[in-house]
């Protein structure tokens, strides 16, 4: 048996011994892709996933989740809040990633409790473990489990079943919310989000970035990509195109970060707290 069989085989074993029928938290990445996959394998018409749009997660996310969904034939409901609404949530603390899941819990049980389903499961993963990550804790006390982490299973290996299995988001690169890219202490706005969200498209558009990430200070946008595509950026005319398109988002200033980007990476603030 093929390892990608071998270890998809293994999840699907999970959701059989446990119960059913379930709900697959579908953010629209590999890794909830794959947990839907296999619940899909394993209990058919008895998994449903759902996607949240919550005002911070990206119309190209909720694309993907979509087509994700499309591809595995399996029962997919969106549901729909404002986050923007929880003024918990909009300061912008040190446990923003907590506010945000502790909310998402709440619908995703909410919506259990109006379907039958006796289970709810994401996709958190054995490298996820490996940073803080106060959303996770969040889950797990609302009763969310993780599949991949009870089975041992690592990203590498994700991406591997996804591309045996012909998901279309087998090389996604990772992505999070957009209030991710606003730096702790800075309120939270309906209009950050967008202008963070149209100026990554811009980025991705101009120099055919796969992975970008536009930090909101202010009146200052610093943008990060990953250092193998940083060379892209090395291109004055295209530069002159993006510096215009983005400051026509409401910047003032257009800055490039040659660190380049990396999950986790620090977001400048007066806090100088951790950012994803």
């Amino acid at each position: 048996m093929h390892l990608e069989k071998k270890n998809l085989h293994k999840i699907i074993e999970w959701f059989m011994e446990n119960k059913k029928p379930v709900i697959v938290a579908l953010s629209g990445g590999v890794d909830s892709a794959v947990v839907a996959l296999a619940a899909k394998k394993a209990l058919d018409s008895d998994a449903i996933a759902i996607t949240a749009n919550y005002n911070t997660l990206s119309n190209d996310e909720l694309d993907s989740a979509r087509n994700v969904a499309g591809e595995l034939n399996i029962t997919h409901k969106i549901i729909g809040y404002n986050e923007l609404a929880n003024s918990v949530f909009t300061r912008n603390d040190t446990l923003r990633c907590y506010h945000c899941r502790t909310e998402l819990a709440a619908h995703l049980v909410e919506e259990a409790r109006r379907l039958g389903a006796r289970l709810i499961v994401d996709g958190t993963q054995m490298d996820d473990l490996l940073d803080i990550r106060p959303g996770i804790r969040a889950l797990k006390e609302k009763g969310i489990r993780s599949p991949l982490v009870e089975c041992g299973i690592y990203k590498t290996q994700i991406r591997a079943m996804a591309l045996h299995f012909g998901l279309s988001v087998h090389n996604k690169p990772s992505n999070s919310c957009l209030a991710s890219r606003i730096p702790t202490g800075m309120t939270i706005t309906y209009e950050k989000l967008r202008r963070i969200e149209n100026a990554e498209t811009i980025v991705k558009a101009v120099f055919a970035i796969s992975q970008v990430r536009v930090r909101d200070h202010g009146n200052i946008a610093r943008i990060e990509v990953s250092k193998e595509e940083l060379s892209k950026l090395f291109d004055i005319t295209k530069l002159d195109i993006l510096d215009l398109q983005i400051k026509k988002q409401g910047f003032s200033f257009v800055t490039i970060d040659i660190g380049g980007y990396k999950s986790g990476n620090l977001s400048i603030s007066t806090s100088t707290q951790e950012m994803k």
